[in-house]
């Protein structure tokens, strides 16, 4: 029996040092958010619940959402691609939570490979490192399906790395790359219009990679790749009501009328709160003074990649030397169109710890804000600087190092506060239990608490939603307050002692004690005898 010979030009692909320690902190980063899927933290809520019961509606056949419920410009991708899982398993936060689980593993994967490429490939195994560990806010914007940010930022980078490829002729099916570049661009921008700042200039680097290739057919399927991702948001705002098209409704949320906060406030909410909780320096809660820092370090950091990547460009050897430098360049314009966008709009002042999550496609820069400071601490440290080039490498191998700790502080946080969110958990499923229990089908209650419970029960339970003066508050699905509304006898969900309780006792009188059939998770259940409707 003959031993088959080995190939000596057949070589298995290796991975060097940078990338082994790349995947292994990759995996640890999964792995970490894989058990915060199954244990559903952070915690739920009404807006995710919403994703969720649209995704319950496609899964059955009964619709097909393009844009979120009473929101009409948040694509519905996530719930499309939770549909199939829950028609399988039914209402389940772990499985509507599990494709974006995958979605930050090929967010890792690609940013570590653009890192590679355009900088450096231990800074990339940093970054990626740093992506692994995840506070709160961070891991919020990356597990909860809560529309936008997780799909886009793998899309942009995967156009990118098409752009960088076809540049390099690394690429069989030139024609194809050019039309899924298309694809990712409209699918990104149906999903949030957040990401256009980064979709504008991922463009501007194809247009330099290949800007012949473009002209022809190349160009022709560019354009419909980019139709087709773009057609449920087309066909959407070509039957829109009037005001109720995307750009109307997208322009009414991002302001508000009478408030006019100084550009020292927006700033100040936009640096100092908002980058800091978009990395994960920071508790929900908000932040403490000194968290600021790195806020008030991003905008030289950028303004110092932006220098190196001139010089960069400058120094090119070939065409697509030049690219990977216009590249890098994209990044960092990205990143200020991001910020200046966001501290344009009155909510980074009024509420940034709301609205702080709108930065966290700041992310796909991190490479290129790193950049510079990688750079002094290793031109440093090598031992080829005078005096005060070791003090600036120091200086800069602190900041990298504070950074990573404040970090890793902010994931041990979030980690510590885990049984309390746990309980928090706990108590809203009770809840759905204690209202079946009662017999309850149709219910009125609260904004944070209808949808969410409506999930939990998989629409055995529908709720209205009820503001505190007992008046409809905001309803995302008008089928669910209609059917509340047809109810003879609808019971009523409210936190114990809140200004809805004390409503519905005084319109209750002596009845109000008799009406009550449940008390659980911090809410009191009413079932009286006849409809309380005060608004009609």
């Amino acid at each position: 029996m003959s031993t088959p010979v080995r190939d000596p030009r057949r070589r298995r692909p290796t991975l060097d040092r940078p990338a082994l320690v790349a995947l292994l902190l990759g995996v640890a980063g999964v792995g970490y958010r894989l058990v915060l899927t199954l244990l559903t933290l952070p915690t739920s809520n009404s807006d995710e619940a919403t994703f969720g019961l649209a995704a319950l509606h496609i899964a059955t056949g009964h619709e097909r959402p393009v844009f979120l419920y009473g929101q009409r410009y948040m694509g519905m991708l996530e719930s499309y691609l939770a549909a199939p899982l829950l028609a399988l398993t039914g209402p389940s936060w772990p499985v509507l939570r599990l494709p974006l689980l995958v979605l930050y593993a090929v967010f890792l994967w690609l940013t570590y490979r653009l890192t590679r490429r355009l900088l450096s490939p231990w800074l990339a195994t940093f970054v990626v490192g740093l992506l692994a560990l995840g506070s709160e806010r961070v891991v919020r914007d990356q597990l909860t399906v809560v529309g936008g940010r997780p799909e886009v930022k793998p899309a942009v980078l995967a156009m990118l790395l098409i752009a960088l490829a076809l540049a390099d002729d690394r690429v069989r099916h030139r024609w194809l790359a050019t039309g899924a570049f298309g694809l990712l661009a409209g699918v990104a921008l149906w999903s949030d219009w957040l990401i256009a700042p980064y979709l504008a200039v991922a463009a501007l680097v194809l247009v330099w990679a290949v800007p012949r290739e473009l002209v022809g057919w190349p160009g022709v399927l560019l354009l419909g790749g980019f139709l087709i991702g773009l057609a449920p948001m087309i066909k959407d705002n070509l039957i829109a009501p009037d005001g109720q098209d995307s750009l109307s409704v997208f322009r009414e949320i991002s302001t508000k009328d009478g408030l006019a906060p100084t550009l020292t406030e927006r700033l100040h909410g936009g640096l100092l709160e908002g980058v800091p909780l978009a990395t994960g320096l920071c508790p929900m809660d908000g932040c403490a003074r000194w968290a600021g820092w790195f806020g008030l370090l991003l905008p030289p950091l950028l303004l110092a990649a932006a220098g190196l990547g001139l010089v960069a460009y400058r120094r090119a050897a070939d065409p697509a030397a030049r690219v990977r430098a216009v590249a890098i360049l994209a990044l960092v314009v990205g990143a200020v169109l991001t910020l200046l966008g966001y501290v344009r709009s009155p909510l980074s002042a009024t509420d940034p710890l709301g609205n702080a999550r709108y930065l966290s496609v700041l992310q796909l820069s991190l490479p290129v804000v790193l950049w510079p400071l990688w750079l002094a601490a290793g031109y440093a440290w090598r031992g080829a600087a005078g005096m005060l080039a070791r003090l600036g490498g120091a200086l800069a191998t602190l900041v990298l190092v504070a950074l990573a700790a404040g970090t890793l502080a902010g994931t041990v946080a979030f980690v510590a506060d885990a049984p309390a969110l746990r309980a928090e958990e706990r108590r809203a499923r009770e809840l759905a239990d204690a209202v079946r229990r009662a017999g309850l089908h149709e219910v009125y209650s609260d904004y944070w608490t209808c949808n969410r419970l409506i999930f939990n029960t998989g629409e055995r339970v529908v709720c209205a939603v009820l503001d505190g003066n007992l008046t409809p508050g905001q309803n995302r699905y008008p089928a669910y307050w209609k059917r509340v509304g047809r109810a003879p006898r609808p019971g009523y969900v409210v936190p114990l002692g809140s200004s809805a309780e004390r409503g519905l006792r005084r319109l209750l009188g002596d009845r109000a004690d008799a009406a009550v059939v449940a008390e659980a998770g911090g809410y009191r259940v009413y079932h009286p005898e006849s409809a309380v409707r005060p608004w009609r």
